[in-house]
């Protein structure tokens, strides 16, 4: 949790990007803020009930603060777009059907789909860093990227101790079947941001084969099997951004 109340004390000395900034987003990259901004915007009650029944009470502060940075996206996010005059969505049938699965089952599912939507946003984010072509977008895209970047680990911290509850033979088919949604998550955000990734410079073959590329390193995190482990706290393959560096992974109880 000390991780995570660091970030916060961070965040509140550095402030706000500059929101008087010009900002002229292009309309298919404004279309799919809009969209995404909806996906950062819940209130996190499920999981917190969740994390609350679980009975570790630091995971369950832990989760609480997880789920306040994921709101401060939604502000952020929502900032921006103000700052290029578009409204913000009511919801998208996208989201809804993303929050209805992961609410249907326990913990542990709830967090296999949860690091699922972290996976598909650290290049996503990163494509609006890079390809935006605007200071503030791409600033207020890096520090989203920052904080995916340090929930994957932290998710996995918690994953790989409810996987281990597991009977063995069940732990790497149950792996297996999350790489299977993971791809079907990426070829469909592939597919419906697509006019805005091409936009940012980034084909859809190359979106998903980011996001699935960085599955090894969460399924041997997970599976405490090897050097692919996450616990560094950065998403392989990405840099540290100047500002932003990842911290470590939670290691309490």
């Amino acid at each position: 949790m000390q991780h995570f109340t660091d970030e916060a004390e961070r965040r509140r000395r550095t402030g706000d990007p500059d929101w008087t900034q010009d900002v002229r987003l292009p309309r298919a990259v404004r279309s799919s803020l809009q969209r995404f901004q909806v996906g950062e915007s819940g209130d996190g009650a499920n999981l917190i009930g969740k994390a609350d029944r679980a009975g570790d009470p630091d995971y369950a502060a832990a989760v609480r603060l997880f789920v306040a940075e994921e709101q401060n996206h939604a502000r952020l996010l929502a900032r921006l777009l103000a700052a290029d005059g578009a409204p913000l969505l009511d919801g998208h049938w996208s989201d809804a059907i993303f929050v209805r699965v992961r609410r249907l089952f326990g913990l542990r599912l709830e967090l296999m789909v949860l690091t699922i939507a972290e996976l598909v946003a650290v290049p996503y984010y990163r494509a609006v860093r890079d390809g935006v072509g605007q200071a503030l977008p791409s600033e207020v895209a890096a520090r989203i990227l920052a904080d995916e970047q340090r929930h994957i680990p932290f998710h996995c911290l918690r994953l790989r101790r409810s996987v281990g509850t597991l009977p063995r033979p069940l732990r790497r088919p149950a792996m297996a079947g999350w790489r299977v949604l993971l791809g079907g998550a990426a070829a469909f955000v592939a597919v419906d941001h697509g006019a805005a990734l091409r936009r940012l410079g980034v084909r859809r073959g190359r979106f998903v084969a980011q996001v699935t590329g960085l599955a090894d390193a969460v399924v041997a995190d997970v599976l405490g099997t090897g050097p692919g482990r996450t616990g560094g706290g950065r998403t392989p393959g990405d840099r540290t951004d100047e500002g932003h560096r990842p911290l470590p992974v939670m290691s309490g109880r």
